[in-house]
């Protein structure tokens, strides 16, 4: 055999295409149409990724003790990110800045608590003088409205809802004991939610680096690159929200105070912290402000809290933070309440929280990756489901 003729070792590790000659078929194969096989192709794979996500959002719930304060110390890093990426360019040490961040934060959420329980405790008694006087409005109405009820038949429902709950004792003691569980465990995830903004603050790159050796060699640069444009956009998502949020809490708290609705400070620092849930979270807490408005004030002053919480949403949403954020690429609002609601069925109150930002930043990846802008290091170009980087307008042809 001559030199040429002879196979090289190098040769035998190439790729050769697949001979369709040695495919297996049968009759019935044969029998079945074409577009019939590739609807059955396309539905096991399906069957297959939907098989995965399933198996991944049950650890999720099987880990969610660990997994809630990792999201929490992630989402709080993202909120101190540009402040403290600030003073780390202004040359102040890393403990420093860790520091400051810290303190800083622990007092404001000192003072937000200190204010909501001064107020809870100056007008606790115009609050349960309000509440006398709004129930009694109520028999009132039971007595004289479309029901027309009678003493006995109030005394009846009243005896039976008593019934009732001693009939649940049991049920309510063994509830109070979950609810001790649960705070045992809300407290550790605090502790643990701090830890990881600790470390995340002190040795992020470290700690990703460590992560990145995970994946195949040659994946590492789109992983990195991927990772990166998703990092960027959840501290985008964190400083639009923090500005929402703001907001929303002085404009809805101001317009609280102004009608004199009892518990305008509580009432603000609730939207403040229910802004962090796109839309949902800023109707349900003014939804709270317009029914204490309606409960203590009565129907014209809760019409006038809806028109103020209305106001304060549409002023926000479409002059303020666009001249904030610029011409911002955001999903339509039906995706976002869509995200929330199957984060909230899937996870409750965490999933609603987490939602939107996670799909945010699974997206931003993706379209990293798919797009390849991970070679060029610029930003990804594809449709987003949240972007906070202006875009210029088109031109309107005249």
């Amino acid at each position: 055999m001559s030199e040429d003729q002879r196979p090289r070792l190098r040769d035998l590790f190439r790729p050769r295409p697949v001979s369709t000659e040695r495919t297996v078929s049968t009759e019935a194969d044969e029998a079945v149409p074409l577009p019939l096989r590739i609807t059955a192709g396309y539905a096991w794979r399906l069957l297959l990724i939907a098989a995965a996500i399933g198996v991944f959002i049950w650890l999720v719930m099987l880990l969610k003790l660990l997994v809630i304060p990792l999201m929490v110390g992630i989402l709080i890093t993202a909120l101190l990110w540009p402040a403290f990426s600030w003073m780390l360019r202004r040359g102040l040490p890393r403990w420093l800045a860790i520091a400051i961040s810290l303190i800083g934060t622990a007092a404001i959420v000192t003072g937000l608590m200190w204010l909501v329980v001064w107020q809870v405790r100056a007008q606790l008694p115009d609050v349960q003088q309000r509440s006398t006087e709004a129930f009694d409005q109520f028999q009132v109405w039971l007595h004289e409205g479309p029901l027309s009820l009678s003493d006995t038949q109030i005394a009846n429902y009243l005896q039976q809802g008593l019934d009732f709950l001693n009939e649940q004792a049991q049920v309510l003691w063994t509830g109070a004991l979950a609810i001790g569980t649960t705070v045992g465990h809300v407290a550790t995830g605090a502790v643990l939610s701090l830890f990881i903004l600790i470390c995340l603050l002190a040795d992020g790159a470290g700690i990703w680096r460590w992560t990145l050796r995970i994946f195949p060699r040659k994946a590492q640069p789109a992983v990195d690159g991927a990772a990166r444009n998703g990092w960027t956009t959840i501290v985008n998502y964190a400083r639009t929200q923090l500005f929402v949020a703001t907001i929303d809490a002085i404009g809805i708290g101001l317009g609280a105070f102004l009608l004199q609705v009892p518990l305008a400070l509580p009432v603000a620092v609730l939207v403040f912290l229910g802004s962090f849930i796109p839309i949902v979270g800023a109707v349900v807490t003014g939804a709270v402000a317009v029914f204490l408005a309606l409960v203590y004030n009565g129907p014209w002053i809760a019409l006038w809290m809806l028109l103020v919480v209305l106001a304060v949403q549409q002023i926000e949403g479409h002059i303020l933070q666009p001249i904030m954020m610029g011409s911002a690429v955001k999903v339509h609002p039906l995706a976002v309440v869509l995200v929330v609601a199957g984060g909230a069925m899937i996870a409750g109150i965490p999933g609603a929280l987490f939602a939107v930002p996670l799909a945010a930043f699974i997206n931003v990846a993706a379209v990293t990756i798919s797009s390849g802008s991970w070679r060029t290091g610029v930003g990804p170009s594809g449709d987003l489901i949240w972007s906070t980087v202006p875009r210029e307008r088109r031109r309107r042809n005249r």
